[in-house]
């Protein structure tokens, strides 16, 4: 059902250093990072897990929007994302990055993002080819 989570934090590489520290034990480590201004109008990005999935996501302040919580659903292919991406609009959510490639995360990376009514930046992601 989750793909990712994430949020913002108040002081990025305090945070970063902390999630290092303390995920470590537990067989978790960074795995993405981007840093600011890579990802345009957005701060800098660390993602923790295993090598081959980050899953949870600590973030400098963005967009006001993204300022809260940030949770994306997995998608069994690109036609549930475009799909989850209507019945958002349609149920009153408001478009925060229509359905379409983010090849800056990967090359298959495709997904759609609405703020919903309570200001959380929630995402369907497809991770595999059409």
């Amino acid at each position: 059902m989750l793909d990712h989570i994430g949020y913002t934090v108040r002081d990025y590489a305090r945070s970063r250093a902390f999630f290092l520290q303390c995920l470590a034990p537990l067989g978790y480590g960074l795995v993405m990072e981007f840093p600011k201004g890579s990802i345009p109008g957005h701060g800098a990005h660390a993602g923790f897990g295993t090598p081959d999935a980050p899953a949870f996501w600590i973030s400098e302040d963005g967009k006001p929007l993204e300022s809260r919580l940030h949770i994306a659903f997995a998608a069994k292919d690109r036609a549930q994302v475009d799909a989850f991406h209507a019945a958002a609009l349609a149920a009153g959510g408001v478009d925060n990055g229509p359905p379409g490639l983010r090849p800056h995360y990967h090359a298959q990376y495709y997904g759609a993002f609405i703020i919903d009514p309570d200001g959380h930046n929630i995402e369907a992601v497809c991770h595999s080819a059409p």
